[in-house]
């Protein structure tokens, strides 16, 4: 009997130490940020290379110094084009950190969408209720200075693409971007923006939470490419296996990085994000990311 409740305490012992590690760990993976680099042969033939800045879920708060100079850092890569899709703030306070992690980038020109954490302030969940596929997502909580995040971008010269389209040209090649607000408060109206893209212009998506029904829409529009966010990669990962969720009805296999979507094998691109819920500060197997993507073209 003695033997036993030695045994048992034991295994609770090592049940407890394995937790500890893998939050120790979870805590410093989310700091380990990185840049990911991907090169996409998608622009007519003859175009010159166009380098893209894919940025997303900062999560940004005011305290967090270590994650505001890094995405600082990231103005060094000079991009040509910066695309931000969502969820830049998770604190009341958060506009001016954000204006002072991408107040180089915001130099450059750039497009955005918002995400749910742009509009509510983040609460407590609980853990398991990400694995409920069929929970009622519902937009509320704390509000935040949206509109101020709003014009500070677009007062920078970023395209604001919330259910909203725009016409540029980068590096003499012309862009057509169309965007949605967040699906996953259901904000997204797909139908303002809806119909064929511009003749001889690059055509280009941009969402926050990566719905089959929105990228559906890209997808039937004949998009280039689309680029999205909102999953965080899973967040907590299985080494060699990958992500446990996706938070949205995407597949877990394309929780992150490049994927080709629907019958048309429309290029898109989740990112893994840069940031977390301030309440879940951990990453396990997916670092914190931010991806250059070099769009080259097409080989004849």
């Amino acid at each position: 009997m003695l033997g036993s409740m030695g045994f048992l305490a034991n295994s609770v012992l090592a049940v407890g130490a394995s937790g500890v590690g893998s939050l120790a760990y979870g805590l410093t993976e989310a700091q380990a940020f990185k840049v990911r680099n991907l090169d996409l042969q998608l622009l007519p033939a003859g175009s010159e290379s166009i380098r893209i800045l894919h940025i997303s879920d900062l999560h940004i708060t005011p305290a967090q110094t270590r994650k505001i100079n890094w995405v600082k850092s990231l103005a060094k890569l000079e991009p040509d084009f910066v695309v931000g899709t969502g969820d830049f703030l998770a604190h009341q306070l958060a506009v001016p950190a954000v204006v002072e992690a991408m107040n180089e980038l915001m130099d450059l020109p750039g497009a955005f969408v918002l995400g749910s954490n742009d509009y509510f302030a983040p609460k407590v969940k609980n853990p398991l209720s990400y694995f409920k596929t069929d929970q009622e997502i519902r937009a509320e909580g704390t509000a935040l200075p949206t509109s101020d995040l709003v014009y500070e971008l677009t007062d920078a010269g970023w395209l604001d693409l919330n259910n909203k389209q725009s016409v540029t040209e980068i590096n003499g090649l012309k862009f057509h971007f169309r965007g949605t607000d967040d699906p996953h408060i259901k904000k997204d109206n797909y139908a303002a923006v809806a119909g064929p893209f511009e003749a001889d212009h690059f055509r280009f998506g941009v969402t926050h939470a990566p719905y089959r029904r929105v990228l559906q829409s890209f997808a039937s529009d004949k998009a280039d490419l689309v680029l999205a966010g909102h999953t965080h990669g899973g967040q907590i990962c299985i080494p060699f296996y990958g992500a446990l969720i996706t938070n949205c009805d995407l597949p877990l296999g394309q929780a992150k990085g490049l994927s080709m979507f629907g019958e048309t094998e429309m290029p898109l691109h989740v990112s893994a994000g840069v940031g977390t819920s301030p309440f879940a500060q951990v990453r396990i197997a997916c670092r914190p990311e931010a991806t250059l993507i070099t769009l080259t073209a097409k080989v004849i």
